[in-house]
Order: structure tokens, then sequence, then C-alpha cells
């Protein structure tokens, strides 16, 4: 089975335990980078490069507003993450053979 396209650039962006707290963070309210650095007790510089890596990926949207920028977790694009695990690791297929 070939596996959909995207799917490693997927799980690498949700791999890092700080990209799913920021998807956690953003998943009920937007909120800016400095907020979250606060939040998470990181520093803002790293909050921008995991927000973008999320961006990147469509797991996290931007809203500007004036000279802030709000990011929010885009719960469509997991909802397609999952999809495609669940196409590249079909839960009822015959596990004697490879994939």
């Amino acid at each position: 089975m070939v596996e959909p396209a995207g799917l490693d650039e997927l799980l690498r962006a949700i791999a890092s335990s700080h990209r799913r707290r920021i998807l956690m963070a953003t998943w009920d309210r937007e909120r800016g980078a400095g907020e979250l650095a606060e939040r998470l007790g990181l520093a803002p510089a790293s909050v921008s490069e995991h927000l973008k890596v999320l961006r990147k990926t469509g797991l996290v949207e931007m809203r500007a507003d004036g000279t802030h920028r709000l990011y929010r977790a885009c719960p469509q694009q997991l909802a397609h993450t999952i999809d495609l695990l669940s196409r590249a690791f079909p839960i009822n297929r015959d596990r004697s053979s490879p994939p």
C-alpha cells in the first residue's frame, strides 16, 4: 500500500509535544504567539518556529487583527490527518500480508 501524500509531513508536525500543546491551547480560542509562549513556558522564537510548521501543514490558521497575529487550531485538518492514517493503516486488513 502506498502511503497517502502529505502524511509524513502531518505526522512530523504532530510528533512534537510542543506543537501538540500549541494545538491544544488554540483548540477552543485564538491566541497570540506571545500568549502561547507565556502559557507554555517556551521562548517566543521557539513558539514562532512551531507555529510556522503547524501553519505549513494547515493544522493552525492565522488571522491578522491590526498588528496582532492570532492563531487557532484547524480541527478539519486534524480530522484529515486521522483519515489519512486510517487509509494508510486499515483496521480490517489481513495482518498476515505486508502493506
